[in-house]
């Protein structure tokens, strides 16, 4: 079975978004094993942060990133400059990583001041869900939603019309 994880920055605090995502979570199960890592983000003590001071938060939690990467996942990265996919195409990268020899994968959702460079260069894919810019709760739920879909797709599911 397909091992698909999402390493988030940041916890859930509104539970409508925590209720959303675990039921999409639970509903993945039935098509991978789908785990969801949370890891703390970096404080920053400056009251208005230089770039020096985000970058070395975004290093730390990269750093982070890569210690819960599962051995031999593809990495996705989630960032505003990635490739916009529809829900097929979605489905279609999935299905290709999951043919191939390493087929286990990790979506990264960086924290509210977004990735390390290091995190994109690492990446197969960077990937944008939309030119708009949401609130990064929202986009674990509309991201978690969007996998289901897309597995969905891929064992000819009714859930995607």
């Amino acid at each position: 079975m397909q091992h698909i994880d999402l390493i988030c920055i940041g916890k859930l605090n509104a539970a409508y978004f925590a209720q959303g995502t675990a039921e999409y979570a639970k509903r993945l199960g039935a098509y991978c094993d789908f785990k969801v890592i949370e890891l703390a983000e970096e404080t920053i003590h400056e009251k208005n942060a230089s770039e020096a001071a985000i970058a070395k938060a975004l290093d730390k939690e990269a750093d982070k990133i890569f210690s819960n990467v599962r051995k031999g996942a593809a990495i996705v990265a989630m960032c505003i400059e990635g490739k916009q996919l529809s829900s097929e195409e979605l489905a279609a990268k999935i299905a290709d990583a999951a043919k191939s020899g390493a087929g286990d994968l990790v979506f990264v959702i960086g924290s509210s001041h977004g990735l390390s460079p290091r995190v994109k260069q690492a990446a197969i894919l960077k990937l944008s869900m939309s030119k708009m810019t949401f609130p990064h709760q929202m986009a674990r739920m509309m991201l978690t939603e969007q996998l289901y879909r897309a597995c969905s797709i891929n064992s000819n599911g009714k859930y995607h019309k």
